[in-house]
């Protein structure tokens, strides 16, 4: 078999890759650079890497930094050694156990989809290459608060966490939690709210208890990408109603309500997710008459409503103060402000769907890990959690104008700028799918505004993360990506 050799100077230089002051050595980002390369298939069995000499010589760096990282990427199973010939990569099918990135490496040509879009999101990227992510940077939060609270959790003892917890969730974590909806003006009794695996298993059981085959599902276009999937698995139809800047079109959610009758209505009121707009009061006092009308139930999503500044920035209201829960579902959780690893979510909702839920929740997956919720409880209940979001509001607040002002240079027009939260969604012109595809294999993860549509038809919206947007060599890249996929479109100004 004829081999070629891998020259990273030509296609990827490794300039792009090799970071100064970076907490990776040298060695660690050349390792995971090739990793991953050869786990997306972009470098194929048998081919021929750089000699040592010649690599060194074109990046600058030491032999005996490319010694100790092909002597790495060789122990991983990536490469092998060739006596007098050289480093080539491995063909792993030769009955090696496949690394568990293996099971994620996407073929060739890919279909950009949901599915792609959750696979990408544990590629444990750097986090200044994944602009499209849904979470802070893990240097954005504050693992001394998670430390603090398991070790004070293990000096009480085990004997509490050996056992199940409540089917409803711990106890004192549901009463803190009554006393954090009082503050949103949201009344409810500790025996309303339900603790679940986090939101995305508070949204899947709603969906469960609401929802049969047929069923129509109304949801802002755009919106979160994962009830999508979930709710067309149980056979319900999704149908979009477009999002303005102060909420959901109500004349189309009008029309849409009378000509299908929905089941639910899934929406955002404090910082949508991808537009980080708020719903204006007079919507919402409307969006709630709408439903009484049509006899459908509100199901509102508020996971990244901790890290709103307040209503002296912009308007804060949810709908499950207005209502008290009569016809709305609250939703809330903590993976977006303490740690992604922390699946504690919870609903609030009225008293005879709290008991239907807990019921379903025991029959899908009995109870929700207590030690969690306890850890969870201890932070809400010392004040660390009120002075760490006070924090991480001021970070994205100052990080929020320089990526809008980087998108803008990109040729991108912003849908909102509500100079607050964690998204700007803009417009590229062009089919933003393309885009992705482009920069998942130069190393990034985007989120293309075909992810944020039911039906994920084409769009040219794009959804960026304030606090990864704005590293210099992601954006020459991007704009090198947008400048092709424009001329190729023939977009004026390309």
């Amino acid at each position: 078999m004829r081999t070629v050799p891998v020259d990273s100077t030509a296609r990827h230089p490794m300039e792009r890759i090799l970071t100064p002051g970076s907490d990776r050595t040298l060695v660690e980002q050349i390792v995971d650079w090739y990793a991953a390369r050869i786990d997306e298939r972009l470098l194929r069995p048998g081919s021929r890497m750089p000699s040592v000499r010649q690599f060194a010589a074109g990046h600058g760096v030491s032999r005996f930094t490319v010694v100790e990282a092909y002597d790495r990427l060789i122990a991983r199973g990536y490469l092998e050694s060739r006596r007098g010939s050289g480093f080539y990569v491995r063909d792993r099918g030769d009955g090696l156990a496949p690394r568990a990135a293996d099971a994620w490496a996407e073929p060739a040509g890919a279909r950009i989809d949901i599915g792609w879009l959750l696979r990408n999101m544990f590629r444990k990227l750097p986090a200044q290459n994944m602009p499209g992510g849904g979470v802070l940077p893990t240097d954005w939060l504050d693992a001394d608060i998670v430390a603090s609270g398991l070790r004070a959790l293990g000096r009480q003892g085990a004997t509490p966490l050996l056992d199940y917890g409540d089917p409803q969730g711990f106890g004192p974590l549901r009463e803190r939690l009554r006393q954090k909806l009082a503050e949103f003006g949201i009344g409810a009794r500790a025996q309303q709210i339900v603790t679940t695996n986090g939101v995305s298993q508070a949204l899947d059981l709603i969906a469960q208890h609401f929802l049969k085959p047929g069923d129509t599902v109304l949801v802002d276009e755009p919106s979160w990408f994962l009830m999508f999937g979930r709710m067309s698995l149980l056979g319900a139809r999704i149908i979009g109603v477009p999002r303005g800047a102060d909420g959901p079109d109500l004349d189309r959610l009008q029309e849409l309500a009378q000509a299908h009758r929905p089941k639910l209505f899934v929406t955002v009121s404090v910082l949508h997710n991808p537009t980080s707009t708020a719903i204006a009061p007079a919507v919402a006092y409307r969006l709630l008459q709408l439903a009484e009308r049509f006899d459908f139930t509100i199901v509102e999503d508020d996971v990244y409503g901790d890290l709103h500044p307040g209503p002296a920035v912009q308007p804060c209201l949810r709908l499950a103060g207005l209502d008290q829960l009569q016809r709305v579902v609250y939703l809330g959780g903590f993976s977006k402000t303490l740690a992604a690893s922390l699946r504690v979510g919870f609903v609030a909702c009225e008293p005879g769907l709290a008991r239907a839920l807990t019921d379903l929740k025991m029959l899908v997956g009995l109870t929700s890990p207590e030690l969690g919720e306890r850890l969870v409880h201890r932070v809400l209940s010392e004040g660390q959690y009120r002075r760490h979001l006070d924090r991480l509001r001021a970070r994205l607040a100052a990080a929020y104008e320089p990526a809008l002002r980087a998108v803008e240079r990109l040729d991108m027009r912003p849908f909102a700028t509500p100079g607050i939260g964690m998204f700007v969604w803009a417009d590229a012109g062009v089919d933003t799918t393309s885009v992705a595809q482009a920069m998942h294999e130069r190393g990034y993860l985007m989120a293309p505004g075909s992810l944020f549509m039911p039906g994920q038809r084409p769009s040219t919206w794009m959804r960026f993360n304030v606090a990864t947007t704005c590293n210099p060599r992601m954006l020459a890249d991007l704009q090198e990506v947008l400048g092709q996929v424009r001329a190729r479109a023939g977009v004026a100004g390309a």
